[in-house]
């Protein structure tokens, strides 16, 4: 067994190394000629033409450093706000890694190896060998400098989250949105189920709706509806296409044959496609009882929809304020005396983002559940523990042969098989395990009561990254070191803890393997595309029978869940804090993983896939707080390892070590609390604190006087609206235009040094004041308002990188980020409603506006389509448009679907017959006359 650590770690390299070199591959060969699959976003009309970024070069290679260089408001512009969080998060564990790797290598290594315990293969390089209890002080020292100096980290990227978030949630783009106007009130009174009651709570409301339908009746019946379309869509394309396989048969057999539109003379009646409306039931034409029973059922689910006002009210309501501004104010006023109402209270909930079975529950309902939630969480964490048990035994087997014996026959294996057994084997195991998790958590989720996709997102994340350390890290760790001292376990049973401790730095070989999967596995699996690769080209010719499945498949890009991709690698990281002092090595590992899983997913989210439901960044400090769990982990361990070996003085400086990271996190969370949840009053109203922003509407309508406030308004860029290639340049400032009399001045305020010490209002002598309207929204550009954030001081003066660093106040500050934003973020997005009557069914029960599915068929060149139009149309809303098959049966769409909603009702041909004869009569009657 003797460098057997080493052994599983080189087959675990020389594993991935070739899981690499295949995915790799793929993605070289077939990037530039399945452009649907690699280059999308960049392509074809599937996003707006402002996320469209220009191609990357061709070439194997030398699309990388175009990628790598692409500026922040790039980033933020295709990927959003969220996965530009994202990827810094990825990125900022990979440098941190690499730095750290490069100054605690030089110490702790040779601390590690000379005169050691003579461990074998990797492990000499780990904490375990350690002999010498005087040098436990070097692990201390270094303990301290990694661990704090992350927890400044953190500091310093929880203060320009903050200020990137204040900076976009106060632009144009969001403080003129309707969502950003609009709180989502729970748990209401019956009091103020009423809008006339709402008014007198809040000033500024300018439009209520209250959440009410006939949810369970209603939505039934939509669902058996749309089931029935869809039914009637697949039976009608399949009845259709069996149809022109007959009729190619009859052709192969006849050439001469004369084809007739008549889609009865190749299926006769009796064969068309049946089915029973109940199991018990006899069979039925399936295209004849789907026309007939739909009529009735949209008669049903209209009347339900215009009588929605007499619906129970639930237990919500969406208000709308006058401005982004008012509508926070109310999110955090204490709004009843009664515990618990009007709360929670959401701000900044899009439509689309509302999980509406969950807006009538109760507050002592939303407790119950999420109670319940929480104990189906600790069980599946104990029912998951006995499959990750195993894992982890598996991953240490060489040390469990010493006492089982007949597992010895593993050593019969080939070589290579066994390096795959105990190196590969483990790690995608455990993968798998964790990737059946995510649906029974959205499941406890909606169980719980989160009311919107934000809220589902959040728990999502929180209750995953609990799963992962449980179950990857601590359950893995514990049977991993268990394993490997099993032998010494069952003869010394007395000193299981010890023994335990002694060997837990061995654990760290399985986790190098982990990261090696996630790190070339994966990211190189993310890149080549693999499952939509799956999907689009084998699966997807057997499971998209219409057109309409065809057209969904090349329209929908995916988006990120962010609640289940981030505990994913904020586990990895906290895996990594944890072994850095003990097993070293795992860093530089680490830093290539996480920077290789950096190039992966900046390449997805900015090429391939679409922006998904705007969390606006939250889950990145969340990832942040959860990473220190990591912190704790790793100081622990030393405690328990110092305590092994009885180094009583390291003892007491690790515990040291260990309270200031609790009170910083203590500090941390507490500073940064509030600023999380809301949008601070100081970004959302301007300079003078009178005139109207994009985020603030002074609905007093109060004179504003400058004379006594200052002469001018400094002048700020203008962004201009330009098209995309003014979006994807490298230099961040490029795009800026000032005032026409400050052209000679610097392009932006926030980074030249004010040289003269004159105060931020004398320096702006020439600016002419901006009238009552302070934001004007023209064809292509935006004015920018001066707020209270960017404050009067002079202007922030440059400085190396090292000083910026330590003094993020300054540099990472709301006035420094403002020129990260993109320009687009000045105008709306193109299709945001903006008037009155466009938003006006905004907040309204879905059900209630829900309209009939269409049914979309391919034209074909025989004209059977045509007449089962013919048999639809009374039915259903019917259209051959856009879609063609040809002979042979290949469909193929050329354009949107019909949209959906009501048919006309059918047109009578006999009375129109009668009408006419009518008609005719009285003509000649009256020239008789």
């Amino acid at each position: 067994m003797a460098g057997s650590s080493s052994s599983q770690v080189l087959s675990s390299v020389a594993y991935n190394a070739v899981l690499f070199g295949i995915f790799m591959t793929i993605f070289f060969l077939f990037r530039l000629k399945l452009k649907r699959l690699y280059e999308p976003k960049s392509t074809y009309d599937l996003v707006d033409e402002e996320q469209k970024p220009d191609p990357l070069p061709k070439g194997l290679w030398q699309w990388l450093m175009p990628l790598l260089k692409k500026s922040d408001n790039f980033i933020i512009q295709q990927t959003g706000i969220d996965g530009y969080f994202f990827l810094r998060y990825l990125f900022l564990i990979s440098i941190y890694c690499a730095i750290s790797a490069v100054w605690l290598y030089p110490i702790l290594l040779p601390v590690n190896i000379v005169h050691g315990r003579s461990q074998d293969g990797m492990d000499k390089l780990a904490f375990q060998n350690v002999k010498n209890q005087k040098r436990y002080y070097a692990h201390i020292f270094c303990g301290w400098i990694f661990y704090w100096m992350f927890l400044f980290v953190i500091y310093r990227e929880l203060y320009y989250y903050n200020s990137v978030r204040c900076v976009v949630l106060s632009s144009p783009r969001y403080g003129r949105k309707l969502s950003s106007r609009t709180v989502l009130f729970q748990s209401v009174p019956n009091q103020y189920l009423s809008e006339r009651e709402f008014r007198k709570l809040f000033e500024g409301v300018r439009r209520i709706w209250i959440a009410r339908g006939d949810h369970y009746k209603l939505e039934e019946k939509i669902g058996t509806r749309d089931a029935l379309v869809d039914k009637l869509e697949r039976t009608a394309v399949k009845y259709q296409l069996k149809a022109l396989k007959k009729v190619r048969k009859t052709l192969k057999k006849t050439p001469d044959h004369e084809v007739v539109t008549d889609i009865n003379s190749y299926i006769p009646k009796e064969k068309r496609p049946r089915h029973r409306p109940r199991f018990w039931k006899k069979k039925v034409d399936t295209i004849d009882y789907i026309c007939k029973v739909l009529p009735k059922l949209n008669a049903d689910i209209t009347c339900l929809q215009k009588h929605n006002n007499d619906a129970s009210p639930f237990n919500s309501a969406f208000v709308e304020f006058e401005s982004q501004y008012q509508a926070q104010m109310a999110a955090q006023v204490v709004s009843h005396h009664g515990p618990l109402a009007l709360s929670p209270a959401h701000v900044g909930v899009e439509p689309s983002d509302v999980y509406w079975p969950n807006m009538r529950i109760f507050w002592w309902e939303r407790m119950v559940r999420s109670m319940s939630s929480i104990v189906a969480v600790c069980a599946l964490v104990l029912l998951w523990s006995i499959p990750v048990a195993f894992v982890g035994m598996i991953s240490n087997v060489d040390y469990l042969t010493n006492k089982v014996h007949w597992l010895r026959f593993i050593y019969n294996l080939p070589r290579p098989l066994l390096g795959l057994l105990t190196a590969l084997f483990p790690t995608v195991a455990l993968a798998w395990l964790m990737s059946f998790l995510p649906t029974f958590i959205m499941m406890l989720a909606k169980f719980a009561g989160a009311g919107t996709s934000q809220l589902l997102d959040s728990f999502a994340q929180q209750t995953f990254f609990a799963f992962q350390v449980v179950q990857v890290f601590l359950v893995v760790t514990i049977t991993s070191a268990a394993t490997s001292t099993v032998t010494r376990i069952v003869e010394y049973p007395e000193n299981t803890m010890y023994l335990l401790a002694g060997n837990l730095p061995k654990s760290s070989n399985f986790f190098i393997s982990y990261l090696l999967l996630q790190g070339m596995g994966v990211s190189s699996a993310i890149l080549a595309q693999i499952l939509p690769l799956i999907f689009f080209y084998i699966i997807g010719p057997f499971t998209d029978t219409t057109p309409r499945k065809k057209y969904l498949r090349f329209k929908d890009l995916g988006a990120p869940g962010w609640g289940f991709t981030y505990p994913v690698y904020c586990n990895l990281a906290v895996i990594t804090f944890a072994y850095a002092i003990i097993a070293p090595l795992i860093l530089i590992f680490a830093a290539v993983g996480f920077f290789l899983l950096y190039i992966a997913w900046l390449y997805t989210l900015t090429y391939v896939q679409a922006q998904g439901s705007d969390s606006r960044g939250q889950n990145y400090p969340r990832a942040l707080f959860h990473t220190i769990v990591g912190l704790y982990l790793g100081q622990v361990c030393l405690l328990g390892l110092f305590a092994v070996g009885k180094g009583w003085g390291p003892i007491v400086l690790q515990a040291i070590g260990l309270a200031v990271t609790v009170i910083v996190h203590i500090h941390l969370n507490k500073a940064f609390d509030r600023l999380m949840k809301y949008i601070p009053v100081d970004t959302m109203k301007s300079l003078n604190g009178k005139h109207d922003t994009p985020s603030f509407k002074n609905i007093y309508h109060e004179q504003v006087d400058w004379s006594d406030e200052f002469e001018e308004l400094p002048p700020f860029p203008l962004p201009k609206y330009q098209p995309k290639s003014a979006f994807s340049g490298i230099n961040d400032n490029s795009n800026l235009v000032t005032s026409p009399s400050h052209a000679n001045e610097p392009t932006t305020p926030y980074t030249t040094d004010n040289s003269a010490g004159t105060t931020y209002a004398e320096s702006m002598v020439h600016y002419n004041p901006l009238p009552s309207e302070t934001y004007e929204m023209s064809e292509n550009k935006v004015s920018w308002v001066p707020l209270l954030a960017d404050g009067v001081e002079g202007r922030i003066p440059p400085a190396p990188f090292y000083i910026r660093f330590f003094l993020p106040h300054i540099y990472a500050s709301f006035k420094a980020v403002k020129y990260k934003l993109p320009e687009c973020y000045g105008l709306l997005k193109p299709e945001t409603p903006e008037s009155d009557a466009a938003n006006a069914s905004a907040y309204n029960y879905p059900a209630v506006s829900s309209k009939c599915p269409s049914v979309w068929l391919p034209r074909d060149p025989f004209g059977f389509s045509e007449q089962l139009i013919e048999e639809l149309e009374g039915a259903v809303i019917v259209s051959d448009e856009n879609a063609v098959v040809d002979p042979n049966g290949h469909f193929h769409w050329l354009g949107d679907p019909p949209a959906p909603g009501l048919p006309e009702p059918p047109h009578n041909k006999t009375d129109e017959n009668e009408s006419t004869l009518r008609d005719n009569e009285f003509t000649e009657n009256s020239s008789m006359r």
